[in-house]
């Protein structure tokens, strides 16, 4: 296919997703510089075409680098990995943007609590990447501003809100980025450009800043990989620092488990239509091959609503309208609200006008996960599309459409993902399908809170089962 950019290469990096970088670092047949150093060169030849970086700590990490000494460690299964953090969160010493011309640029002061776990780790940063304003949109695009492209076709999104990270973690840039779900972030762009991305349970990692102050907190961070262990790593290392007591252990996952589980599957939208067909093959595809792994699979109604659909898009307009009217309140001294894209003013003025539908919205939103469990009671998973339709073209969810349209596609695109931030619950996307012109198509199983353990290894079983493309062209 042209138009597609992949930056693996014969250099330290090779193809190896970052446990086996880690594994090479601890046995001395490579250094943690010379991954840096290889990180830093694709990375320069990647975001010319794939504008996927805000900003660049490249000296910084090569000092840390240095300093990295090659000895096996249980507490830094990363050692020495290079990884990128999405631009909502804050690394000592850079400014976080979030996405937004709104936001003065002033250099943290300090780490964020996940940013400063993610380097206990071993992992090192190189930057930050790019996301859409505030993360309220599902594609890394501006009304002003070049968007993030996908390394699968460049004219196609990336997805958003973790775009930056997930385009340079598909082209091979670094093997694994950080990357926040508030409605389908991890998830969203994992299924555009090929990735494994995990949304923990609500609780199982430290809490992000700007979640603690919402009525529901619905944010989780994660990051996105090319392989489930990399993803499986990542969570019993942040496990390991940051236990959550209220919630079932993980642990490390490595490999597929023996429980035969129960699965339903469903593809409707909340209106009652259908999604593309290729997402329909592949949720079909999907559970064809876990009834092969000797899953019970069965198909399921639907559990989403155009009520729960309509709350969730009245929650996201309070977050846009504490950012329209209370910015320098809310985020930061200095926040310059006239620079806000045209799509978060829309939907301030969408809670404006339902305010007095908001205290009914909260208290259903607030019901959600027990309405969820009753909904898919008697299954161990639930198998959906990630999206409703293949990565679509640059400008597609544009955020300066008519508010209208851009609701309207919104709907169909982006239905499956928000009712596990509502909920709470855990559920992952695997690249286990493919559109008919070749771009990668996620299918999403979510479970019960506390239960990534179960998700991971029906991972594992998948990913053995129908190996993915790991990068574009290959």
């Amino acid at each position: 296919m042209d138009k597609q950019f992949s930056a693996v290469c014969g250099d330290a990096l090779g193809s190896d997703d970052a446990s086996a970088l880690a594994v090479r670092v601890s046995a001395g047949e490579v250094t943690a510089s010379e991954l840096i150093e290889a990180a830093i060169a694709r990375a320069q030849q990647a975001d010319v075409v794939l504008q996927a970086m805000v900003s660049e700590r490249f000296e910084l990490a090569r000092e840390q680098s240095e300093r990295r000494q090659p000895v096996p460690s249980v507490a830094q299964p990363f050692g020495g990995v290079p990884m990128l953090i999405k631009d909502n969160m804050d690394l000592q010493g850079m400014p976080s943007l979030h996405g937004s011309r709104a936001m003065p640029s002033q250099p943290a002061k300090a780490d964020s609590p996940f940013c400063a776990q993610a380097r206990a780790t071993g992992l090192i940063p190189l930057g930050k990447t790019k996301l859409p304003e505030f993360g309220l949109t599902a594609t890394t695009e501006y009304s002003l501003g070049e968007p993030a492209h996908n390394p699968w076709h460049f004219d196609h999104s990336t997805g958003g809100s973790s775009g930056g990270s997930a385009a340079m973690v598909a082209a091979g840039v670094v093997p694994i980025a950080h990357a926040n779900d508030g409605g389908g972030s991890i998830r969203i762009p994992a299924s555009c450009c090929g990735l494994v991305g995990l949304k923990p349970s609500r609780g199982r990692m430290v809490i992000n800043p700007m979640a603690k102050s919402l009525p529901l907190n619905i944010v989780a961070d994660g990051v996105v990989t090319r392989s489930v262990r990399d993803t499986a790593a990542f969570i019993a290392a942040m496990e390991q620092q940051h236990p959550a007591p209220k919630l079932p252990p993980v642990g490390l996952v490595q490999g597929p488990g023996k429980e035969k589980l129960r699965i339903g599957f469903y593809t409707r939208l909340p209106d009652g239509d259908e999604p593309h067909a290729d997402c329909i093959a592949a949720v079909t595809q999907a559970a064809t091959l876990c009834e092969s792994l000797g899953h019970h699979v069965e198909p399921m109604a639907s559990p989403l609503t155009p009520q729960r659909a309509d709350d969730f898009l009245l929650y996201w307009g309070m977050l846009s309208a504490a950012l329209a009217w209370a910015g320098p309140l809310t985020v930061a001294k200095g926040f310059d609200s006239s620079k806000l894209d045209p799509l978060t003013w829309q939907l301030a003025y969408h809670f404006r006008s339902n305010l007095h539908k908001f205290p009914a919205a909260m208290w259903r939103l607030q019901r959600g996960l027990a309405v969820h469990t009753k909904l898919t009671k008697g299954y161990d998973l639930v198998l959906s599309p990630t999206l409703g339709q293949p990565p679509p073209e640059l400008g597609y969810l544009k955020p300066d459409l008519e508010f209208e349209v851009a609701m309207q596609r919104l709907r169909t695109y982006a239905a499956y993902t928000p009712s596990d931030n509502v909920c709470g619950t855990p559920a992952i996307s695997l690249p286990l399908g493919q559109s008919s012109n070749g771009l990668p198509i996620g299918v999403q199983f979510s479970a019960k809170l506390g239960q990534e353990r179960r998700l991971l290894e029906l991972a594992y079983g998948l990913e053995a089962a129908a190996p993915w493309a790991q990068f574009p062209s290959s």
